[in-house]
């Protein structure tokens, strides 16, 4: 089998995007590409950009004609600046086809014959072992070869153990791209092995704009349910998504006449795959509730719900504020074994009742 057999079989993608805000960040580690690190750790919050970061990346990496940056010369950058992707050599043209031989995803989902993809819990340590043999075949395009794993932190224990060898001794022009939303997770001998890249969630100001020019409305709304991540709140505009949380927020809103047994109910009526699904969201839900009665019992403002604002204001002058913080503490917790529950409707139904608890 040629290396150029050896790849993924992966459906067709669009170009690689470099989102506005990202802009600054890919020039300034665009302009040391030649010290360009060989195991890369991208992080920050989810829905911030960092897949379509690396990507975009991997595109610069394996392009055959880099070019200048249009604003290296509007800033009058003497030397080699930033090179970007042309767009146009035919290792763009294969990475905007996502069917370059040297680029290679390993994400936690199986590929069937067909090309059907199914999300899975992890990344096995098969995926790593094929990654491994992979990085040792010679480059097809002979400009570089890049691995994207991403999420980093759903890498298996056997199979962080065996990318170990080779985040410790990569072959020369090989390239590897950890994206990670919750780098905490990650063992400390991959993490040690990178060198780290921190994307932050844009300004309001960045973001705002370019959601309104997506069509999204009540961008500063969105915006604050996302935590600030464009990507995330451009996500959350999914009206089956706005309406559960418009109904698990107006049962939270009155505790007095919550009941747990009818609210966490509602995880079953999803289909038996995306009840884990339902249940993660409801304790963000939970998470950002509690986090805005904290807030507010404080002095402060809502950072999360805005849309419901007064009834958190009437709801802080009664809750308890130390079982508060020792609530949310607990969802956090829990939101670390979200994959787990064999029950996701039982957990939901615990967690509402600890809740009510905190207004009795």
């Amino acid at each position: 089998m040629s290396d150029s057999d050896d790849v993924d079989a992966r459906p067709a993608a669009a170009p690689p995007v470099l989102h506005p805000w990202l802009e600054s960040t890919a020039r300034d580690l665009l302009a040391r590409r030649a010290r360009w690190p060989h195991a890369l750790l991208i992080t920050g919050p989810e829905g911030v950009g960092k897949r379509d970061l690396a990507r975009f990346f991997a595109q610069a990496l394996l392009c055959e004609n880099p070019t200048p940056h249009p604003s290296s010369r509007e800033r009058g950058e003497g030397g080699e600046g930033p090179l970007f992707p042309c767009g146009a050599c035919p290792s763009c043209r294969y990475v905007a086809a996502n069917q370059h031989p040297d680029l290679r995803a390993v994400e936690p989902i199986e590929i069937d014959d067909d090309g059907n993809i199914t999300p899975v819990e992890w990344i096995v340590i098969d995926r790593i072992r094929a990654l491994n043999t992979w990085v040792q075949l010679t480059s097809h395009r002979r400009v570089a070869k890049v691995g994207i794993i991403a999420p980093a932190e759903r890498l298996f224990p056997n199979a962080a153990d065996a990318l170990l060898k080779t985040l410790e001794e990569p072959p020369s022009g090989t390239y590897l791209m950890l994206v990670s939303h919750q780098p905490g997770r990650l063992p400390p001998t991959i993490a040690s092995r990178c060198v780290r890249l921190a994307v932050a969630a844009p300004p309001a100001g960045i973001a705002g704009p370019w959601l309104a020019a997506q069509g999204v409305r009540d961008a500063e709304g969105l915006l604050a349910q996302a935590h600030g991540a464009p990507l995330r709140a451009l996500a959350l505009t999914d009206p089956t998504y706005q309406a559960e949380r418009t109904a698990w927020l107006t049962a939270l809103a009155a505790p007095r006449a919550l009941s747990p047994l009818m609210l966490s109910a509602r995880i079953d009526a999803a289909p038996r795959d995306e009840r884990k699904l339902r249940l993660a969201a409801a304790i963000d839900w939970l998470l950002a509730w509690s986090a805005d009665l904290a807030s507010v019992a404080a002095g402060g403002q809502p950072v999360y719900n805005v849309d419901f604002a007064d009834r958190i204001g009437k709801l802080a002058r009664s809750v308890a504020r130390i079982p508060l913080f020792r609530y949310h503490r607990a969802l956090l917790e829990q939101r670390t074994l979200v994959s787990h529950p064999l029950q996701p409707r039982l957990v939901a139904e615990a967690l509402l009742i600890d809740y009510r608890a905190l207004f009795t």
